[in-house]
């Protein structure tokens, strides 16, 4: 197998899940039928870091969710595709907009919808708590599970890859 490192020197799109990815994977309703979701503020800032060393960050999800489409407003992330579980399509036509390969994205997923864009991607990344199978396809897994770090664990493993992790965090001290 290929080094993941290397792998990720070139990506320049990073596509997300979300269930299980951005979030734990569960879902809340409360008595007014409306839908919770709890998003971890730390892959918030691994997803700004990402956009400022020039890397596209995009969400694909099999669910539709005013939530979803809120929480990529606030991380400025402009490609969301909700409704598709066809996630390898997806990431494809999302290429293809973007004038990129799948050879050029990055895919973060945990469960079987998303084992064809693990597969397909030029890096495919996956969470702690992952799916058998997706983990064993997965050239990267986080040590955090879903919906706790494990995007920001990406990112900075990314921007490490690429050299440019030192340069952010020093920004910050």
């Amino acid at each position: 197998m290929a080094d993941p490192a290397a792998m990720a020197r070139d990506i320049r799109l990073l596509a997300l899940d979300v269930d299980g990815v951005l979030t734990d994977g569960r879902i809340y309703y409360g008595n007014q039928g409306e839908e919770l979701k709890a998003f971890n503020i730390k892959d918030g800032l691994g997803v700004k870091l990402l956009q400022r060393a020039g890397i596209k960050v995009a969400i694909i999800t099999g669910r539709q969710s005013e939530i979803v489409a809120r929480r990529a407003r606030e991380l400025g992330i402009e490609d969301v595709v909700q409704g598709r579980e066809d996630k390898l399509t997806a990431l494809g036509e999302l290429c293809e907009r973007a004038g990129l390969t799948l050879a050029d994205c990055a895919y973060m997923g945990d469960d079987l919808p998303d084992l064809g864009a693990i597969t397909a991607a030029g890096l495919g990344l996956t969470v702690a708590d992952a799916t058998r199978a997706v983990a064993a396809a997965a050239n990267w897994q986080s040590s955090l599970p879903g919906g706790c770090g494990a995007v920001r664990e990406a990112c900075e493993f990314i921007l490490e890859a690429r050299g440019e992790l030192r340069t952010f965090e020093a920004e910050f001290s």
